[in-house]
């Protein structure tokens, strides 16, 4: 059984941004094709993981979705010089990409760095400002007829900082949303290979949530599971962000309250939380999550969601910070959640307001 740390640590190195998701996704399966019954690939490109349950058929169905698509950015042109123009792909903030390393996917994976022009070079309305994304540029050290050759407008730039190991358990690198939910998902597999549980559980790790929530959309429609619970990652207190809106860097699992929480799913699991003294917060929303439970939670004639987070600081930029402590916190709640389920559950999956 790989450690998370290790596992988590190979899953951020890779690319993997909405729409190409595959390096991602041939390492998760990797990882849980020991772990499961079953696994599938959707039509989207989601990974669908099933581990069966050991009640009488027909049995209820938990679907546990974390996204694995990463943000990044995408080659708009190709100037005469050979650089690389781009544009973002999930959200990007333009302050942060000057001097970021990045790997472009062309023909071949190229090496290659983001650039700004001089501040007495910009027009005048950008001189002393941030750099608008429009002017950046990559360079690849390429002879210009040598990029035209290997790279073509629409390849897909991911960041390429290595991970890095900080103090107190934390993990920084790019891409940690989702992909330390992705690890904690798995850790709850883990905790659940040797154990019986009543309802089927399906793991999966969807596609395209940064741009079209696509595989929150299209995997519970093929799924139908009785209840689904959406594993993201929140904002973590850190610089500009330590009012309520920020939750506690290390400070366990973060139970989402909002629209796409279901009032007595929510009630279990902090209960259950509590039970077993996993520490938690509460995070308010009273809009969309933001998550793939937005999506899961319209499908067919509704399903009934759950938003569970980690904290993490600097979201959407190549140095997110997450605790490993924080990651196993979610699995093990998550494990110990399906293994009380029992098919009279289903009969109190009811709406009822608070």
């Amino acid at each position: 059984m790989t450690d998370i740390k290790d596992f988590l640590k190979e899953l951020i190195s890779l690319p993997g941004l909405s729409g190409y998701e595959a390096p991602a996704r041939e390492v998760i399966s990797r990882e849980w094709q020991t772990l499961v019954d079953e696994l599938s690939v959707s039509p989207l490109g989601s990974l669908h993981a099933l581990k069966r349950g050991s009640s009488p058929e027909p049995r209820p169905r938990i679907l546990l979705a974390a996204h694995m698509d990463a943000i990044g950015m995408m080659v708009t042109r190709i100037t005469p010089e050979g650089f690389l123009g781009f544009t973002e792909v999930g959200g990007l903030d333009p302050r942060i990409l000057p001097a970021q390393p990045v790997r472009v996917y062309g023909k071949e994976p190229l090496r290659g760095v983001i650039v700004q022009p001089s501040d007495r070079l910009l027009p005048p309305s950008q001189k002393g400002k941030p750099v608008e994304m429009k002017h950046l540029l990559i360079d690849t050290g390429l002879p210009a007829e040598e990029v035209r050759r290997l790279v073509k407008v629409g390849d897909p730039i991911a960041f390429d900082t290595e991970p890095l190991e900080l103090p107190e358990d934390l993990i920084c690198g790019h891409t940690l949303d989702n992909r330390a939910s992705v690890a904690a998902l798995t850790v709850c597999l883990q905790t659940l290979q040797r154990a019986a549980h009543d309802w089927d559980v399906y793991a999966v790790a969807t596609a395209q949530e940064e741009e079209t929530l696509g595989g929150g959309f299209t995997s519970p429609f093929e799924i139908r599971p009785t209840l689904a619970i959406a594993i993201d990652v929140t904002f973590a207190k850190g610089p500009g962000v330590n009012d309520y809106r920020g939750k506690t860097l290390g400070g366990g699992v973060v139970l989402g309250w909002g629209p796409q929480s279901h009032p007595r799913v929510f009630d279990d699991l902090k209960a259950l939380a509590e039970r077993l003294d996993i520490p938690f917060e509460i995070e308010v929303y009273p809009r969309a999550s933001g998550t793939d439970a937005y999506a899961m939670q319209i499908v067919a004639e509704g399903i009934p969601t759950m938003v569970v987070s980690i904290p993490l600081r600097y979201m959407h930029t190549p140095v997110e910070v997450v605790s490993l402590s924080d990651i196993r916190r979610v699995g093990r709640l998550l494990a110990e959640y399906i293994l009380r389920l029992t098919p009279e559950d289903v009969k109190k999956i009811q709406w009822e307001e608070a």
